[in-house]
């Protein structure tokens, strides 16, 4: 694909510093490793180091344009295009480069703390139900038809998200259900990408090492509400949600509410649960319909309105509505049934946060015959906020779970030991008597609570979820806690029902 500089410009404001602006462009990169003959690098400030620097290798390797934010020298023959923000220099001429593909699909943006993940795959199955053809981004990657896109972020960089856009384009695609993050938001990664729909789910405590308060983090996700072209989705049971559809109103956005104890346009009630899943009536203009989902928990009615509401407003048939959510059997990483034997289980869940760590105890307890062994870690930043992010999770476990065995999730280069010290300290300024124990080693703690536990209690593994590496240091090593599970059962005859 070659393209004209002139049109990879358009819309950006920039400064001509020295060079020829008519040049054909074959490829756009923020990374110096993979610009090849007749490049434009766009230098990026990132979280760890500043494109600017990795500038000389972009040249060797063939970039002819760089696109920067400061003052630097190179030889004549480069052209250099200086703009106030790389980062939505990037996103705008990602968007030209690709011929701005979020025109030619419906993109639907979810935000929030928890949720994100089986709400769009709900969603996916509802509209697809009703005949459109789908695509997922997320935190367990991108779908681009039977395609699968490994993703390094929930919401990938600009450049590649304008990409993946632009294959569903290729690929027909009507509607693309995408997580929008608060990192994405922040820095600008959905700039220049237009949204059809938004939604939010809820806002708790997350990320406290990228935003300097709640308040921070609200805002930031509040930006996606000014970039959806049709309407916004706000769960109104949430605080930050009600606050977010009152500040909403001043600029007269079309707003759809959805509930399960507030008033609002789409609401659940008459919710039954059960181990195997809900079934909710939803109330809306005047009529109702009922809801059957193969997700159990509170947090699932939750998961399962968010797309019914959004599909009904977008005048998807109830019947389509509710077949689509019917058709769901699972998502990979939430509430997972790794295994089951008669009153025995082990359920893996994504759950980190204290709000997410909650829901999913809260959730299964109804239905746990016996106790219930908590596996769990948490990543945090190193600092002030990564400690009082532990006291928290550990407090939260010590409320709502019986047995607890303290590991490592992706300590990355922390310390595990103090980590695990941390949320320790957590738990005992909950409840000093909690039986605790501690493996620095995940693998460790998931086979020795799979063998502490009894015939009826529930090991629940939080914290990892979909994920099938594990980062210690700065290597990746493979770890697939689904695998470790039925492996650990294997060893453990009386688990595994082996005579």
């Amino acid at each position: 694909m070659t393209k004209k500089l002139p049109d990879l410009l358009n819309g950006l404001d920039y400064q001509l510093i020295q060079g020829n602006i008519n040049q054909n462009i074959s490829t756009v990169s923020y990374d110096s490793r993979k610009c090849t003959e007749n490049s434009i690098f766009v230098a990026i400030a990132g979280l760890v180091a500043d494109g600017h620097t990795f500038i000389p290798g972009a040249l060797n390797f063939g970039a002819k344009v760089v696109v920067v934010s400061k003052d630097i020298v190179l030889p004549k023959d480069i052209t250099i295009i200086k703009v106030e923000d790389t980062r939505k220099a990037l996103a705008l001429i990602g968007a030209n480069f690709y011929d701005n593909p979020s025109e030619k699909i419906k993109v639907v943006g979810i935000t929030g703390t928890n949720g994100k993940t089986t709400t769009i795959h709900i969603l996916k199955s509802i509209y697809e139900k009703a005949g459109f053809k789908t695509g997922l981004i997320g935190t367990i990657g991108a779908s681009v038809g039977e395609m699968t896109i490994p993703c390094k972020n929930t919401t990938p960089e600009s450049l590649d998200l304008q990409h993946i856009l632009f294959q569903m384009a290729q690929e027909g695609v009507e509607y693309c259900f995408m997580e929008v993050s608060s990192h994405a938001l922040g820095l600008d990664r959905v700039f220049a990408t237009k949204f059809y729909g938004a939604m939010y789910t809820n806002l708790s405590p997350d990320h406290m090492e990228f935003h300097k308060d709640m308040e921070d983090y609200y805002n930031t996700k509040k930006k996606l509400f000014f970039m959806s072209d049709k309407f916004n989705l706000i769960n109104v049971d949430d605080p930050w949600g009600r606050r977010l559809f009152t500040e909403l109103k001043d600029f007269e956005k079309n707003l759809i509410t959805y509930s399960v104890e507030e008033d609002s346009d789409y609401k659940a009630s008459s919710i039954e649960y059960s181990v195997s899943g809900v079934k909710y009536e939803i109330k809306y203009s005047n009529t109702s319909g009922e809801i059957t989902l193969n997700l159990p928990g509170r947090v699932n009615v939750y998961n399962s309105l968010t797309p019914a509401a959004f599909a009904l407003n977008d005048n998807i048939s109830f019947s389509d509505v509710s077949a689509g959510i019917k058709n769901v059997q699972g998502v990979k990483g939430r509430f997972e049934t790794a295994f089951r034997k008669d009153d025995f289980q082990v359920i893996i869940d994504f759950a980190h946060t204290e709000d997410g760590l909650k829901e999913v105890i809260t959730s299964l307890r109804p239905f746990t015959k016996g106790k219930i062994v908590l596996v769990f870690g948490v990543y945090a930043a190193p600092g002030k906020a990564g400690r009082d992010k532990r006291l928290a999770m550990g407090s939260t476990a010590s409320e709502f779970a019986d047995i607890l065995f303290v590991t490592s999730d992706n300590p990355k280069t922390q310390d595990p030991g103090t980590i695990i010290e941390e949320i320790i300290e957590g738990i005992k300024s909950f409840n000093d008597k909690k039986e605790i124990y501690s493996f620095i080693d995940r693998r460790e703690a998931i086979e020795n609570a799979i063998n502490i536990a009894g015939e009826k209690d529930l090991v629940l593994i939080t914290g990892k979820g979909h994920e099938t590496a594990q980062v210690i240091g700065n290597e990746a090593v493979p770890f697939n806690e689904k695998e470790i599970v039925l492996n650990a059962i294997l060893k453990n005859k009386n688990k595994a029902g082996i005579k």
